[in-house]
Parts: C-alpha cells; structure tokens; sequence
C-alpha cells in the first residue's frame, strides 16, 4: 500500500484489490489482516512513524531535544506518503479518531517530560503543558511534512526549538544556573562568584575580597 502511494495512488482511489495485486497474494489474505482500508492505513501510519519513543530522562532540554528531533525526521518515502495520507484522516471521522489516539500516546511521552520539568524547577511551575507542547511539536510537524517555512534551515531546528521555547519557560532551578553561567561569563571566571561589598569604599567604588 505504501508502495502505492509513494507512486501517486490516493487514498481514495486505493483499493483492496490493488494492494493484493502489489503484494502478491489473494484478496482474501489481505482481509484477514486488515478487515477494512481505515484498518490498513492507520497500521501504515504506524509502519512510517514508528514505535513510541522513550526519552533517556537525562535533562529537559535533552530529552525534548531528542522526541522534537524523531518529530522532524522524515525521509523520502515518508515525506511523499504522510501528506498524501493527511487528508483521508481528516475526512475520515474513524481513521481520525484512531490516528489521534495513535498520537496521544506519543504526545504524552512529551507531557511526561514538561512534568518532569515542572517538578525538578527546570520549567516554570505555573508552565501551560499543552500549550507547551502544541508550541514545540507543531514546527517540527509543519517543517518535516510540507516544509513550511523554506527559508528556515534543518539543520539543527529542534535543539535550536527547544533552546528558544526553554528560555522562556524556565523554571527557578534552571533560571539560577542561567543567571549564574551569565556573570561568570562577564566576570571571566569559571568558579563560584564572591560577593560584592558596595558600602566599603567612601568613593563608592566596589569593593571585591
């Protein structure tokens, strides 16, 4: 089926019969594993996309860092197939709710980690997850589907996501080491900062110990 597609076969159009035909067997072995087309697109969705990814729970950023990069990846057959598919989805009221629950589990994988965040001070505890979520999973879709954007580069687009959407969600914890790397950066040093004693010289100049 997939073969088909990729070739310029709609979903409309495909039939049964054809996909017997490609993969060389009777109609009736294709019934037995799938007993209607919704049922054979939806396992063909599954076959481009992919299992569920499980994050390595190292840090926010990297785990984000790593789903946002699987949300992106799409290569040649996939790029043609997926927007092909798109339409029959939505106009297919059952095709679309087994699609979106395909995805939930996915989208929850991302919900797991902007919690996690919340609760290490990493991401801002008031955070809208979902918002959160439609904000760093929608580019990466547009991009790798229909490359929305053309004059935005690839490379490297969802570590540079994330790092832009991070900064803005931070949480306390993450805002501290920020704030931190910052004046070492202006100081020129790389240990913990002293603190600065304003009131010691008359001149008001500062004094360091």
């Amino acid at each position: 089926m997939l073969d088909l597609i990729a070739e310029g076969t709609t979903v409309e159009a495909l039939s049964m019969d054809a996909v017997a035909a490609r993969a060389g067997v009777g109609k009736a072995t294709v019934y037995r594993r799938w007993p209607n087309k919704e049922a054979l697109v939806s396992d063909a969705i599954v076959a481009l996309k992919g299992d569920v990814p499980t994050p390595r729970g190292e840090s926010v950023r990297t785990d984000l860092i790593s789903l946002l990069t699987l949300v992106g990846r799409a290569n040649n057959r996939a790029g043609k197939i997926m927007p092909c598919l798109m339409p029959e989805i939505k106009r297919n009221p059952a095709l679309y709710q087994r699609y979106m629950d395909w995805m939930e589990k996915r989208r929850e994988v991302i919900r797991d980690v902007l919690r996690r965040g919340i609760a290490t001070g990493e991401l801002d505890p008031e955070l809208d997850v979902e918002l959160a979520l439609a904000a760093l999973t929608g580019p990466m879709t547009l991009q790798s589907a229909l490359r929305w954007h053309p004059h935005l580069p690839k490379e490297r687009l969802a570590e540079r996501l994330v790092d832009m959407m991070v900064a803005g969600i931070a949480g306390p914890a993450d805002r501290a080491r920020s704030a931190e790397t910052t004046d070492r950066a202006r100081s020129g040093t790389t240990g913990p900062a002293h603190p600065v004693d304003r009131s010691a010289d008359p001149a008001g100049a500062p004094v360091t110990p």
